[in-house]
């Protein structure tokens, strides 16, 4: 099986930082969704504007990815939590797929209320199968700290990467 792991993150990078060790452990490309408009101003102005954008349902523009995601058979999707549900980049990104005979890891972030973000991302993708979910909890002001253990960020990433047979290093 071939895996891509496309990821949206702000802020910090936590998301990214997640995407990278899976990326790291199991070689698959990986693929950062990255809005046309990227977003500006502080911290709180992009939380405000994120708030906004999840309660009208909003989905930015975004650019194309590195990888066609239809080559794949394993797609990880990994969001940073807002508003107690996926970015709104994310979700664009998943209602502009055909998720038929794909499996979908759902991987996300959150600084105390992970919401329902899985669920919502496996909403999205009518079709699809999926495997191993993983909730991962940084600090909540919006910094870098992981209060996850990383044995258990450590178990996902080798469950993902056994489950799929995806040996390859890069």
């Amino acid at each position: 099986m071939n895996m891509l792991i496309v990821y949206y993150s702000w802020s910090n990078g936590n998301t990214a930082k997640i995407a990278g060790q899976l990326q790291r452990a199991t070689g698959a490309d990986i693929a950062c969704i990255e809005t046309v408009k990227p977003y500006e101003g502080s911290y709180m102005d992009v939380v405000n504007q994120g708030q906004r954008e999840v309660q009208e349902g909003y989905k930015p523009a975004i650019q194309p990815l590195a990888y066609d995601p239809t080559a794949y058979d394993v797609i990880a999707v990994g969001t940073p939590t807002w508003w107690y549900t996926m970015a709104p980049a994310v979700k664009n990104f998943l209602e502009s797929q055909d998720w038929q005979k794909k499996t979908v890891i759902p991987f996300m972030t959150h600084g105390g209320w992970p919401g329902h973000v899985i669920k919502d991302i496996k909403q999205c993708c009518h079709g699809a199968v999926f495997g191993p979910s993983m909730e991962i909890q940084f600090d909540s002001n919006g910094g870098s700290d992981m209060i996850t253990k990383d044995s258990a960020v450590d178990h996902w990433v080798l469950q993902v990467k056994t489950e799929y047979n995806l040996n390859r290093e890069k």
